[in-house]
């Protein structure tokens, strides 16, 4: 069985960037169970995992355009000091916005900090190691809630 739209697939990954550092991987985890077509991972893998099949080892390539999509700089800007409070700010940090976007404090100023909204693997080409553990066909629940149940999914 291949994979195409409403199968379940079973992966094990690792991606990296360019430098070769590992940004994530299903290496001493259970394999990642998805949908396929249900828009449960980014375009360019789900692309890249169309027609494979069990036991198949390959990698794929993805341009930002297809990952998390490309540096926008106007998601970079610059808030009051006093819009943190009192609590601590520090670069790296995340938070919450009041419409529930996440932001990261890219710059602490005396008076501004810069925060940045952009996803964090924003403008970053990903690169995947891909093992296929097993294809299936999806219940209907599963095509119905558009999410894979039971084992490597969610259960509800």
């Amino acid at each position: 069985m291949k994979i195409s739209k409403n199968k379940v697939a079973a992966i094990h990954y690792t991606l990296t960037d360019n430098s070769g550092n590992v940004l994530d991987t299903s290496d001493g985890r259970e394999p990642l169970h998805y949908l396929h077509g249900a828009g449960n991972l980014i375009a360019g893998m789900e692309e890249g995992l169309e027609g494979k099949g069990k036991g198949d080892k390959f990698s794929i390539k993805v341009p930002p355009s297809k990952g998390y999509g490309e540096l926008d700089p106007s998601m970079t800007q610059s808030v009051p000091r006093s819009a943190f409070g009192d609590q601590p700010v520090q670069k790296g940090m995340k938070f919450s916005t009041g419409s529930g976007a996440v932001v990261t404090v890219v710059d602490v100023g005396l008076d501004s900090v810069t925060v940045d909204a952009n996803h964090p693997l924003a403008g970053v080409e990903l690169n995947f190691v891909v093992e296929v553990m097993d294809v299936r066909d999806a219940t209907s629940e599963e095509l119905s809630h558009g999410h894979v149940h039971g084992p490597g999914g969610h259960n509800h």
